[in-house]
């Protein structure tokens, strides 16, 4: 059997409350969605999602390239020669890394369909349940409280409080959520490259001694300034976690190097899908550093595979994978739910996807 068909969706989701973070604010998920079809019919998804701030891809680029330069090659060739297709999708283009990790997960999500396990059990792994954090999204101290409230009350245990927007004010921040949930809540802060190195420290230590007790800090500082990264890392005792720093492998040696940061935050749409998220994961466990799996916005597809590869592999912490959680709808028949602060993979081949809501995605065959 080959793959015959390379389809490519254009998806936009509503998302029930808006997602603001130092580098953006957005109401949908805009993603594009990939179907590889096999000529038994059988059908593997998966997802590039557009983060112009973060990633640069966009929806138009990855259907450019899956169309173009990564589907091509694909036609008529075996899909359970799994380790090979991959390699091949890597090498075709240079960058396009959400494009990349799209079709790198549709043909993990069509092998496992084809030998009939859900993708967890080809990725080695039998647990159907991944905890995760939830986001807050940037408010002011009162707002934030609000909202962290909520998300207790919601049954997250971990909440990840963004910051960055104003380093004179984050302190009050995160003051006034530990104040609303207490002390049984645990709380991460995600700067998205908002503070410079002196903010990043300043803000980090006034936490530290006002025992805040916040369990990590994720890019303090510019992705570019890893110098700067190790100097914060060096000066604070909360651990700081890597995530814009790192895409790829070299990014994440060079953070070993230069000892720059405590854990990494492994995404499948940085980095180009599941075989090189492995790499990432076995390579940071190997030099001690923590590990983390998270997402960009996305739906159910991306946040399928990640929780599928944290079930396989596990972290060191709480995976971040609430996006799809934010989503009005589902832009999909099946894949994962949220049962409170859990993602539940389903009982089912590959992510469990039986099609798309077709009345509310572009179909681009």
């Amino acid at each position: 059997m080959t793959i015959s068909e390379v389809r490519t969706h254009r998806v936009s989701a509503p998302l029930h409350t808006p997602f603001i973070t130092a580098l953006r604010r957005t109401t949908t998920v805009d993603t594009l969605v990939v179907e590889l079809v096999d000529t038994d019919g059988r059908s593997g998804f998966g997802e590039a999602p557009q983060v112009w701030q973060v990633t640069g891809a966009s929806v138009a680029g990855a259907r450019a390239c899956v169309r173009e330069m990564l589907g091509p090659r694909l036609i008529g060739r075996d899909p359970d020669d799994l380790v090979t297709r991959c390699a091949e999708v890597r090498r075709a283009v240079a960058g396009n890394e959400a494009a990349k990790a799209a079709v790198d997960v549709a043909l993990h999500d069509l092998a496992a369909r084809r030998l009939g396990v859900p993708l967890v059990r080809l990725l080695g792994g039998t647990t159907l349940r991944v905890p995760t954090d939830v986001t807050l999204a940037v408010g002011d101290a009162v707002e934030l409280a609000a909202a962290a409230r909520q998300r207790q009350a919601d049954g997250f245990g971990v909440l990840k409080v963004k910051v960055g927007t104003d380093a004179s004010t984050d302190l009050d921040r995160v003051r006034a959520v530990r104040a609303a949930v207490g002390p049984g809540v645990r709380i991460r802060l995600d700067a998205n490259q908002g503070w410079t190195p002196r903010e990043a420290v300043r803000v980090i230590r006034g936490i530290e001694d006002a025992g805040l007790d916040v369990e990590l800090v994720e890019q303090p500082v510019a992705r570019w300034d890893l110098d700067g990264l190790a100097w914060v890392s060096d000066r604070v005792s909360v651990p700081i976690l890597a995530d814009e720093a790192v895409f790829g492998v070299r990014d994440l040696v060079e953070v070993i190097r230069r000892r720059a940061a405590d854990l990494v935050n492994v995404k499948l749409a940085k980095c180009g899908g599941l075989q090189p998220a492995r790499t990432l994961l076995e390579l940071a466990s190997a030099h001690g550093l923590g590990t983390v799996v998270g997402s960009m916005m996305e739906s159910q597809v991306g946040i399928g595979a990640a929780a599928s590869l944290v079930a396989a592999y596990g972290t060191t912490a709480v995976a971040d994978l609430d996006a799809a959680w934010w989503l009005a709808w589902s832009p999909v028949r099946g894949g994962i739910r949220y049962d409170g602060a859990t993602v539940v993979l389903p009982d089912a081949p590959g992510l469990g996807i039986s099609g798309l809501t077709e009345a509310k995605v572009q179909a681009h065959a």
